[in-house]
């Protein structure tokens, strides 16, 4: 009886068991939810009450920190008297212009103007006449001093009278250097201070080629017209002396310095162009609002329209210094009409003799190898 009391119990706890985890439906063996395992002591005494499980607080994750541009600089209000630098050219000029303005954002005594225009140049003077367009500026007392950086767009034939001229070509030279030549002359004659900056290299051989040929004749019409000209063609090469996209920024780390075209810059590559170009206008800029005219030492002379080297306005006087022969501009330089003659106040009456020649004791620089013997000379006095 108990064996079979027994058997009967273990046949129910196997089949309660069994019973959630498999069932048929459709002759497909499902796996039913998971549930609790039941023991025999479960099934004699009833399931103890389920404890309720303990309530769980979401957990608030920290929200990561947004990403964020480095603060601009200040702006600060310019003064009513501040230098005015204007800066004229095509495309890079205004590239340039922007990060002037960055540069000087926290000077109150310095404005950047930004007189870029798009596409211009000096060969294209039906498209954008900048012989004229100065001329207005000068006229409108607009500015203080003038940076100018344009070319980019010059690559292309002139148009003449009778014709066009070829790109680079002698004709083309001639008349596009007399045309910077005049521009420059304009500027000169107003003393307004210029620095002319050179071209960088490109991406392009053939197309950098030319921009160099092009930035040669800029700094020869420049040294002629006056201007303090700043060549930055080799800062922006790679370390193999080539044209390269990257380079060392402002702070040494290396950056984008061009843009994909290969031709303009990118901001970090103007942010260094505008670095460069700061050092120069020091010569020009000294703060508060004052800015230094452009002097030139030969104005009024045959020699003001030559070929001169390339420290021109302010670059000359530097020059003069450094040489130790500063003389004031006002004051003609006195010319030497004679000789001088050491412990003379006038020049002999008459030139030495023969006889003066001969007498000179041997040793005496004017004996020239025929003076009297000294123990002749001796004897003589005796």
């Amino acid at each position: 009886m108990r064996r079979w009391v027994l058997t009967l119990l273990i046949g129910l706890f196997v089949l309660v068991d069994i019973a959630p985890v498999l069932a048929q439906d459709n002759g497909t063996v499902q796996v039913a939810q998971t549930q609790k395992r039941r023991t025999l002591f479960d099934l004699l005494f009833g399931e103890p009450e389920a404890e309720p499980a303990p309530e769980q607080k979401p957990q608030k994750r920290a929200a990561p920190a947004a990403a964020a541009l480095p603060p601009p600089k200040r702006q600060v209000e310019k003064a009513p008297d501040a230098t005015r630098l204007a800066v004229f050219g095509d495309s890079l000029a205004i590239d340039l212009s922007k990060a002037l303005e960055r540069h000087y954002a926290e000077d109150a005594n310095l404005v950047v103007i930004n007189q870029g225009v798009s596409a211009s140049g000096f060969v294209r003077a039906d498209y954008f006449d900048w012989n004229k367009a100065i001329g207005e500026q000068i006229a409108a007392n607009s500015f203080d001093l003038a940076v100018v950086m344009i070319g980019v767009n010059d690559r292309q034939e002139l148009a003449v009278e009778g014709g066009t001229l070829a790109t680079l070509s002698d004709g083309w030279i001639s008349t596009y250097q007399a045309r910077i030549t005049e521009f420059l002359a304009q500027l000169r004659a107003a003393r307004k201070p210029v620095i002319w900056i050179g071209l960088p290299p490109m991406s392009k051989t053939e197309y950098s080629a030319a921009m160099s040929k092009i930035a040669n004749i800029q700094r020869l019409a420049s040294f002629s017209g006056g201007a303090e000209y700043l060549d930055i063609y080799e800062r922006f090469l790679g370390e193999d002396g080539k044209y390269s996209s990257y380079g060392p920024d402002v702070n040494g780390q290396n950056a984008r310095m061009r843009k994909d075209d290969g031709i303009h810059f990118a901001a970090a590559g103007a942010d260094k162009l505008a670095f460069y170009l700061s050092q120069t206008v020091k010569s020009f800029y000294r703060g508060a609002g004052t800015t230094l005219a452009a002097a030139d030492p030969l104005a009024g002379t045959d020699a003001a329209a030559m070929l001169r080297p390339p420290y021109q306005g302010l670059g000359q006087t530097r020059l003069l210094e450094v040489a130790g022969a500063v003389i004031p501009i006002s004051r003609v330089a006195v010319r030497a009409d004679d000789l001088l003659l050491a412990g003379r106040a006038q020049p002999p009456a008459a030139p030495f003799t023969l006889e003066d020649l001969v007498n000179a004791p041997v040793g005496r620089v004017d004996a020239f190898g025929v003076g009297a013997a000294p123990v002749a000379t001796e004897n003589a006095g005796r």
